[in-house]
């Protein structure tokens, strides 16, 4: 064997462990569910095959609601945690006293587990001891208890806000590293030169946290469509259908009603359809950024 030869071998050798686990984790579950999708699987032991008869069920019941709601409750909950992130990851690389303390307390909601945090915020939306609702009392805002969680608007934005500060700190140490990355020079040459600090950073900052920005709000993203935990430990997608999201949905079909060929082709759904948005995101931004997307 040559030596061009023998480093190709070893190449695959080191590749081998990741290509198996892309095959046996990814490819195979994902090829299953397609062809599952295709079937009216349920907990029978033999199925047939119907089509695209799922498909056509899917959005004769009202499926076009869940997706909007799905893309507005993603949105509201990726945009609030990128600005409140930037803000907090700016905040925290200023020279103020005290500033390791205040970076370690933005890791409390991140290291907490998820379902105890949920837990806690949903004792907070309780209408007759929670918190949130006993201090608007105190304050005069509303005049008897509130149960958030009760009415279809404040259970949704409550599911927003919730998952918001699941999430801020993810986002916040990621922005705070590439902020750190940048070099100082360029903040000290700005600063002789008299830029103000606003200045600086939309010149200096933002700019060079483009592509980190661009790589957590994807992130984000994806966590955020595919989020179960928070939405079905509040409201499990009430009140009224109020919070339910195509996750959401997928899993009452699925595993609630025991569907699972209607519950695979929604899972197909959603990975086309985070597949369709990721590349049309990517694109959108390159035109922005100036990068190029091959």
């Amino acid at each position: 064997m040559t030596i061009r030869q023998s480093a190709i071998v070893f190449a695959w050798v080191l590749l081998a462990p990741a290509l198996l686990y892309v095959l046996v984790i990814v490819a195979y579950p994902l090829v299953d569910t397609i062809n599952l999708s295709f079937t009216n699987a349920s907990l029978r032991r033999t199925y047939d095959r119907v089509g695209f008869e799922n498909y056509r069920n899917i959005f004769q019941r009202g499926f076009s609601d869940v997706i909007v709601r799905t893309l507005v409750w993603t949105f509201c909950s990726v945009a609030l945690k990128m600005l409140i992130g930037t803000f907090g990851a700016v905040m925290l690389n200023a020279a103020v006293p005290g500033r390791t303390l205040f970076r370690v307390l933005t890791m409390p909601p991140w290291i907490v587990p998820m379902a105890i945090g949920i837990f806690m915020w949903g004792w907070m939306y309780n209408g007759e001891f929670g918190m949130i609702s006993g201090l608007l009392q105190r304050l005069g805002i509303v005049e008897g208890p509130l149960p958030f969680l009760a009415y279809g608007t404040t259970a949704f934005w409550a599911t927003i806000v919730t998952d918001v500060w699941i999430g801020v700190p993810m986002v916040t140490i990621y922005l705070l590293a590439a902020i750190q990355s940048i070099p100082r020079d360029l903040y000290e040459a700005a600063w002789v030169d008299g830029a103000g600090r606003f200045y600086r950073f939309r010149r200096i900052t933002l700019p060079l946290i483009v592509p980190a920005l661009i790589t957590m709000s994807m992130l984000s993203l994806i966590a955020t469509f595919n989020s179960f935990d928070i939405i079905w430990i509040l409201t499990q997608g009430g009140p009224s259908g109020q919070t339910t999201t195509m996750i959401i949905d997928t899993y009452r079909t699925a595993i609630g009603s025991y569907k699972f060929g209607e519950g695979a082709a929604r899972a197909v759904l959603i990975c086309i359809f985070l597949s369709v948005f990721c590349f049309l995101y990517f694109r959108l931004v390159s035109r922005f950024s100036g990068a190029t997307i091959r």
